[in-house]
């Protein structure tokens, strides 16, 4: 699994009370692969909240490879730290310049510079 990925798992709702299956990004660098078994992931949302600079549009029509179906987002103020056992698989991959703005989307949510 590598930075990029787009990969589906059961995501856990936030009050800890179920799951909902859903795609998300890997985000985790790639370096830290082989050292620890967790990964960390940006969930991927049909649901546009319009959070200025925290989500990052995913068009399947312009990122062919994502696996995605309609267009949606990566919500980087949803981030999840999880063991890599408890991903399904891996059912594509977003650009690189897409990643970028993921990058900055994720700087912006965390209030980093």
């Amino acid at each position: 699994m590598q930075r990029g990925d787009v990969v589906q798992l059961h995501w856990p709702f936030s009050d800890q009370s179920g799951s909902k299956f859903r795609p998300a990004v890997v985000v985790r660098a790639d370096y830290l692969d082989p050292l620890i078994d967790d990964t960390i992931l940006v969930r991927i949302t049909s649901k546009i909240h319009g959070i200025t600079g925290t989500e990052a549009i995913l068009d399947p029509a312009q990122e062919l490879a994502s696996g995605l179906k309609k267009k949606c987002v990566a919500a980087c103020s949803d981030i999840l730290t999880i063991d890599k056992t408890l991903i399904h698989g891996r059912i594509g991959v977003i650009s690189d310049a897409t990643m970028q703005v993921i990058d900055e989307c994720l700087k912006s949510a965390l209030g980093l510079k």
